[in-house]
């Protein structure tokens, strides 16, 4: 999710009025068929659940959730058909209310390696008072949910930041400027960083950047980087996935038999998933979004690989489904 400065307000766009009517499901593909009512259930009953990657545990921490109440689903992707929209219902269906408005979930991923440390994918919608405040379902609950997960913040030693979106970066400090993870070194990709300042984006600079580097704890990385291996098949990596943003980044898990990529908002709704053709109005690039998901898809299901999203309200969606 994002909220770019462009003379169009994302704000107000994104979370507007409208709803597009869902027509019965017919001839869907059988893959999505077999896993079509099987929502994760969550381990505390609500808000964590958790997958296994090996010697790695990851778990997805739902810091928020709520309606679109500014946009159509048609305006925020328009170029989705009506077969893509009945696909995506089937692998998603708590992204459609009875409404009729997109709802969506934020969520971060922590991912628990051997020895009881772990590095901490996104930090989500933030305090009342976050940036991403004006559009955003604040404040998140992230705070409550770490210790309830049985993670200490001084246990987290790596907070990788997919891009400096307002609804993933809000819990990276306190209110009061101070980092929330006083151990950790904040990863961010160049790209994403420079474009910013490039902009001259003094919201997110201010709030997050600038904190981080009086620290010391922000570290821009360029490329594909090897965060952490442990043994021989399990390795965290970060990819670079631009297009969402010019640095956004994903994270491949790789755990022996079974792998997790956590996409950032290099997807963003399931009707991206079942058509990864499918636009998101205010991507940055679309031709590089559409490249990046074809390709990271591709790859993941040729892994049989986990997707862990950011924004569907599964947290957890088999690589599988994505249309080749």
């Amino acid at each position: 999710m994002s909220v770019t400065r462009q003379p169009i307000d994302r704000r107000r766009f994104l979370f507007g009025v409208g709803a597009v009517g869902m027509m019965a499901v017919i001839d869907i593909d059988p893959a999505i068929a077999a896993v079509a009512g099987r929502s994760t259930s969550r381990s505390d009953g609500r808000y964590v659940v958790s997958e296994r990657a090996g010697a790695y545990e990851v778990m997805a921490l739902l810091d928020a959730s709520g309606p679109f109440t500014l946009a159509t689903p048609e305006q925020a992707f328009p170029n989705a058909t009506a077969d893509d929209w009945r696909r995506a219902e089937l692998v998603d269906p708590g992204a459609f209310g009875d409404d009729g408005l997109w709802h969506l979930d934020f969520h971060c991923f922590a991912i628990r390696r051997p020895g009881g440390r772990f590095v901490l994918v996104d930090a989500g919608v933030g305090p009342e008072e976050s940036p991403a405040a004006p559009w955003a379902p604040v404040p998140g609950r992230l705070p409550e949910l770490l210790p309830a997960a049985g993670i200490d913040r001084a246990d987290v030693d790596t907070v990788v930041l997919t891009h400096l979106h307002e609804d993933h970066v809000g819990w990276s400090v306190l209110p009061d400027g101070t980092p929330m993870f006083p151990d950790a070194r904040y990863v961010v990709q160049q790209r994403e960083v420079a474009d910013l300042e490039a902009q001259g984006d003094e919201t997110i600079l201010s709030y997050v950047v600038r904190p981080l580097r009086r620290t010391g704890q922000l570290h821009e990385v360029d490329g594909r980087v090897r965060l952490t291996r442990t043994g021989t098949d399990n390795r965290i990596t970060l990819l670079p996935t631009p297009g969402h943003t010019v640095g956004h980044q994903s994270v491949l898990v790789e755990g022996g038999r079974r792998d997790i990529v956590v996409t950032g908002d290099a997807l963003v709704h399931a009707v991206q998933l079942v058509d990864p053709g499918v636009a998101y109005a205010f991507e940055r690039d679309k031709a590089v979004a559409r490249q990046t998901r074809e390709e990271l898809f591709a790859d993941a299901a040729d892994r049989d690989a986990l997707l862990a999203t950011a924004h569907l309200t599964r947290a957890f969606v088999p690589a599988r489904l994505a249309r080749r």
